[in-house]
């Protein structure tokens, strides 16, 4: 009788062992659609359709299942992002977006989605800095430097931006708020009408990301004044952050992947998985270098709180400083 319940007590304690070795396994193997649209809510050719084709391709060979990328632009990348909204919750639906999405929401006063229900976050696969930057014959030397022309009313300062709701123009007014300065906000449609202005002297300043101004840096035709990270930049360590200056000032614009609201948890889980270790990958890390952008490793919930966050961070400013699509 004592070896009979000793082989029973065996065999469970095998049994267990094996389920629970399994666990991961069969989260990892959750079921997916043998084809995927991954919609990318922007016009090719950029950063964001950049990487949302390297992502695509490289979760076909991952999935084994066939990711497409359709680009449907318009609307500050509410038309793509509302399209994915009304997706089917199975992961058959994904949509690449950027902190874009965080900011023009916050200057829309009616979106066809809630931001925080309608989409669940499944992972950033890259961030970077952004870039202050002057002419490079300007009198500003430093921040603080402009910084004090922005404070003196009699000097006349304005700044641009890729348009209403970019990254560049709500960044610049949180620095607005948080260095109580005051410019007047040129909304251009691109960065590069904003920079040939700029060599112009039609605008004093402008943030902007690495990747669209970092050749004219380089170049010795803008002057860079300060990283918008909270501290400097690892590929520009002689650069100052502005945080130097204006404590807790910190803008990064980041990348990432969404599915429908309602999508369940393992679903996520296993595109979350799939995604990291496809961001971990030598080339992929390559190519974010070549946009001066760094790979990010988030669990989904990771990225759920840090866009939430987001979200609260860019409607309080909003709200704060009167911004919004209808009164620019």
């Amino acid at each position: 009788m004592k070896n009979t319940l000793n082989l029973i007590f065996n065999v469970f304690t095998v049994m267990l062992l094996v389920m629970l070795r399994m666990g991961p396994v069969v989260a990892q193997e959750t079921p997916l659609p043998k084809l995927i649209k991954l919609i990318v809510p922007f016009s090719p050719g950029a950063s964001n359709d950049l990487f949302g084709r390297a992502l695509a391709q490289r979760m076909s060979s991952r999935l084994g299942s066939t990711v497409i990328v359709e680009n449907r632009p318009g609307a500050g990348g509410s038309i793509g992002a509302d399209i994915v909204a009304r997706g089917e919750p199975d992961g058959s639906i994904l949509l690449f977006s950027s902190n874009s999405f965080a900011t023009n929401a916050a200057m829309t006063a009616k979106l066809p989605y809630d931001m925080n229900k309608s989409f669940a976050p499944v992972a950033m696969i890259a961030k970077t800095s952004m870039i202050f930057v002057v002419n490079t014959n300007s009198p500003y030397k430093n921040l603080p430097q402009i910084i004090g022309a922005m404070r003196d009313p009699k000097q006349k300062m304005n700044y641009g931006s890729a348009g209403l709701g970019s990254l560049a123009h709500i960044g610049t007014e949180l620095f607005h708020s948080m260095a109580v300065t005051t410019a007047l906000h040129i909304p251009y449609k691109g960065v590069s009408n904003a920079i040939t202005d700029m060599m112009g002297d039609n605008i004093q300043f402008m943030i902007s990301t690495p990747a669209s101004v970092g050749e004219q840096v380089r170049g010795g035709k803008l002057r860079a004044l300060a990283v918008t990270s909270l501290e400097r930049s690892k590929s520009t360590p002689d650069i100052p952050a502005v945080s130097e200056f204006i404590p807790g000032y910190a803008v990064e614009a980041w990348w990432g992947v969404f599915v429908p609201g309602e999508t369940p948890k393992p679903i996520v889980d296993r595109l979350n998985l799939v995604i990291r270790s496809i961001t971990e990958q030598p080339d992929m890390r390559k190519l974010f270098t070549q946009e001066s952008a760094e790979p990010v490793a988030m669990t989904a919930s990771e990225f759920n709180v840090y866009y939430s966050e987001e979200i609260l961070k860019w409607k309080k400013l909003a709200r704060e400083r009167n911004l919004s699509s209808s009164n620019q």
